[in-house]
């Protein structure tokens, strides 16, 4: 008697607090006076990276890591409704990326600059450790393989059949037939925060999923 294949899809996915918020934040001013706008925005550049600098303890944080881009200037020229052409307008900008490790201090520390004249805040970007990714990451694989196993034996018992043994296992899509890959092995992070209310701003993001699938074909007797 020929062996009956099985072909399924392992799945496992974790879910975890987020570990670190990296917030982008940008500070610049504009004007007519170009001199004056280059003064602004390097004070308002030299005092937030001070607080940075002296919140910066790369082993313990609460920030593990941060950098600054070049500062930009640059100038325009508007027109108005009537299609008259302005006065030039210069424009001073920088960007600064700041990594926590404690999101308490982050939330705080983001409530007071945010309402400064001349700061805009990008967005926060949500994210694991390495070392807790990359276990994570092993773990799901792991499991999800368990996963198709699971399912190819629950497939072979429904069919009266004993014997499974496995014949390949791969990341979706790479067995040769028309399977989509659902998603990267290696794991998906899907972010997003909400605001709490309150008279602080809370921060809590939404766990991070580290999703793991497989594709995996048995033959079963």
């Amino acid at each position: 008697m020929d062996d009956t294949v099985i072909t399924v899809e392992g799945r496992f996915d974790h879910h975890h607090r987020a570990e670190r918020g990296t917030v982008s934040l940008t500070a610049g001013f504009e004007g007519g006076d170009r001199a004056a706008v280059v003064r602004r925005t390097t004070e308002l550049h030299a005092g937030l990276s001070g607080e940075v600098q002296a919140m910066h303890v790369p082993t313990a944080g609460p920030v593990t890591w941060w950098s600054s881009d070049r500062m930009r200037v640059w100038s325009s020229r508007p027109w108005n409704k009537d299609g008259k052409q302005l006065p030039l307008v210069h424009h001073c900008s920088v960007t600064l990326d700041v990594k926590f490790s404690d999101l308490d201090r982050l939330a705080s520390w983001l409530e007071g600059v945010s309402v400064r004249d001349g700061v805009t805040v990008g967005g926060i970007d949500w994210a694991l450790t390495v070392a807790t990714r990359a276990r994570l990451v092993a773990d799901s694989r792991d499991r999800a393989v368990q996963d198709a196993v699971a399912k190819a034996t629950a497939y072979a018992t429904s069919l009266g059949l004993a014997q499974v043994r496995p014949l390949a296992v791969a990341d979706p899509g790479m067995l040769g037939d028309e399977s989509r890959p659902t998603s990267d092995a290696g794991g998906a992070a899907m972010l997003r925060s909400a605001a709490a209310g309150g008279p602080e701003l809370q921060l809590k993001p939404a766990d991070i999923t580290i999703e793991a699938r497989v594709h995996a074909r048995f033959a079963a007797s």
